[in-house]
């Protein structure tokens, strides 16, 4: 095991101890050092890894923002390690999607078990969908709408692993969405089937409707995959 590995054990064993809250600071760069008995480039090193994998926060200066602050955003990491995995095509398009439908259909199951249980995330997913349906609106801006929507039906499911997939996820639909977008001869008339579709996935979850939850939720993310032609695709899939 290399030393930065060492210093990642412990923080890690310290966190599950308890040692560190979520918003506290770890002690400085030279404290921690010296605490575990290694260079401060090793400790340097495991801090950036921590801060890649969204467990931290750092910020240089002298105020109380600064140093090394827990966050815990397991989404960040998951989705920065997706996204280069499928750019290097390590990861196929076709995975990616059949995460997400496995994921979000169970999701899209428990939210509308949930229907009636309404904490205003109702008046949240029908707000962004009035957004996704203004005219004229740009393919990036309804991409980022469309999945606010996603993620609020997902969040009510009520499990963070979950939404943290799905979430980390984000930028690697995004990029395929934007990828198919481009082999479309009309996105606009997509644009307004997709619309159509969040309403009646949104219809089912509010009714408690389980089965047309999950029925919609499958059709509408594998109906896009093969609309756009990346179902077809080999270097995509």
């Amino acid at each position: 095991m290399r030393t930065h590995e060492k210093v990642l054990a412990r923080i890690e064993s310290d966190l599950a101890a308890g040692r560190w809250a979520l918003g506290e600071r770890l002690p400085a760069e030279r404290a921690l050092a010296e605490e575990l008995q290694v260079s401060r480039p090793s400790v340097r090193e495991a801090i950036r890894i921590l801060e890649a994998m969204g467990m931290i926060r750092t910020a240089v200066g002298s105020g109380p923002d600064a140093g090394a602050t827990v966050i815990d955003r397991p989404a960040a990491g998951l989705g920065a390690a997706v996204r280069l995995h499928v750019a290097s095509g390590t990861l196929p398009v076709h995975d990616v999607v059949a995460t997400r439908a496995t994921l979000e259909t169970w999701a899209v199951r428990e939210a509308a078990a949930r229907g009636g249980e309404d904490d205003g995330w109702a008046a949240e997913a029908t707000r962004l969908l009035e957004a996704m349906e203004v005219p004229g609106l740009g393919v990036e801006e309804f991409v980022r709408l469309d999945q606010d929507f996603h993620l609020v039906l997902v969040r009510l499911a009520g499990n963070q692993l979950v939404e943290a997939i799905l979430a980390g996820l984000r930028s690697a639909v995004a990029s395929y969405v934007a990828r198919g977008v481009q082999q479309l001869p009309a996105w606009p008339a997509t644009a307004d089937r997709l619309c159509g579709e969040h309403r009646e996935i949104l219809d089912a979850v509010i009714a408690g409707d389980a089965d047309r939850a999950e029925r919609e939720t499958r059709e509408h993310i594998w109906g896009f995959y093969r609309e756009t032609g990346l179902a077809g695709d080999a270097s995509a899939s």
